[in-house]
């Protein structure tokens, strides 16, 4: 994890480091110094607004009297934010299940889908695939090379096959034994707007007839590289279909990690995984702790920590 968030780390916490370095006094110019370093580092303006003015109150009651304790505040508002928004990803061993995963084409849609059933498969689950991309015939392709590789069958048709279609025929062979747990890959073309709205709505309906209560987790995957453009996307497809997670692809390689702030500030989706490299396990469930502790070096912090109590003392 600290390896796959080493570029956001660099940009964020350098630039907080320099900012501090040398500074004898809490005043505006500081603050105005912090919230460029914030918002070019992705964070969002909701988030800094939220930030400073916490760091201003503090000061009022005299709770912040040294510059080199805002690293720690910052740390605290960045917990307290995910924290909030995070909400276990609870998938029941009693009922045939069904994740319906939606995102533009080029965020690591497929990929993900693959490295979840391998995780899933792992846990002990039985995991279908379903190839409702059928737009294009690459899509099928890379989710069947999925599919054999971490052994999980997949039910596909042929190309520009009825999308709905290929989800009725997972979901009855899913009833039939042979899953419970049933993921779905959808198509991602984004300059169709209209119509791929149109076309997920339709699944969804497909899958509320068949399985009442279903999708049981509408899954956006966004490529956190894109910055703001991650932003507009999730608020696009949550006013469209609902989303109920997010997963943040290829976080390993930007330095504008922090639109995870960013997302959980303005949107208020959990963020379920995020993707840190490559490999069948680089999918990592996302958790609060694991996520600060790595952007801010636990070793680091718990100095920080003892070196403020000591001067306390």
């Amino acid at each position: 994890m600290k390896s796959g968030l080493e570029k956001t780390r660099k940009l964020l916490l350098t630039n907080v480091d320099d900012i501090i370095l040398g500074v004898k006094v809490i005043d505006q110019r500081l603050f105005n110094e912090l919230e460029e370093a914030l918002i070019m580092a992705d964070v969002g303006p909701v988030f800094t607004y939220d930030l400073i003015e916490k760091m201003k109150e503090q000061v009022k009651r005299k709770e912040l009297d040294r510059p080199e304790l805002l690293k720690k505040v910052l740390r605290e508002h960045m917990m307290d934010i995910l924290i909030k928004n995070e909400k276990p990803f609870m998938i029941p061993w009693d009922q045939l299940y069904t994740i319906m995963v939606v995102g533009v084409n080029g965020t690591g849609k497929t990929t993900t889908i693959g490295k979840m059933a391998h995780q899933f498969k792992k846990e002990g689950r039985s995991v279908l695939l379903a190839a409702a991309d059928t737009f294009r015939a690459a899509a099928i392709e890379q989710l069947a090379v999925w599919g054999q590789r971490v052994d999980v069958p997949l039910i596909k048709q042929q190309i520009d096959a009825d999308p709905a279609a290929v989800v009725f025929d997972a979901i009855q062979a899913a009833k039939s034994g042979k899953a419970d747990l049933i993921i779905i890959d959808t198509a991602g073309r984004l300059h169709t707007k209209v119509n791929l709205m149109e076309e997920l709505k339709k699944i969804k309906r497909i899958m509320v007839r068949e399985i009442p209560g279903s999708p049981h987790e509408v899954l956006l995957v966004i490529d956190a590289t894109t910055g703001q453009n991650a932003v507009n996307q999730a608020k696009m497809f949550n006013e469209e279909i609902g989303v109920s997670g997010i997963v943040l692809t290829k976080m390993d390689g930007t330095s504008k990690g922090g639109i995870v702030f960013r997302i959980a500030s303005e949107l208020h989706i959990p963020i379920r995984y995020i993707g840190i490299g490559e490999t069948v396990d680089d999918l990592r469930p996302f958790k609060s702790d694991d996520f600060i502790n790595a952007l801010f070096d636990q070793r680091d912090a718990d100095h920080q920590e003892v070196n403020s109590n000591k001067q306390k003392m």
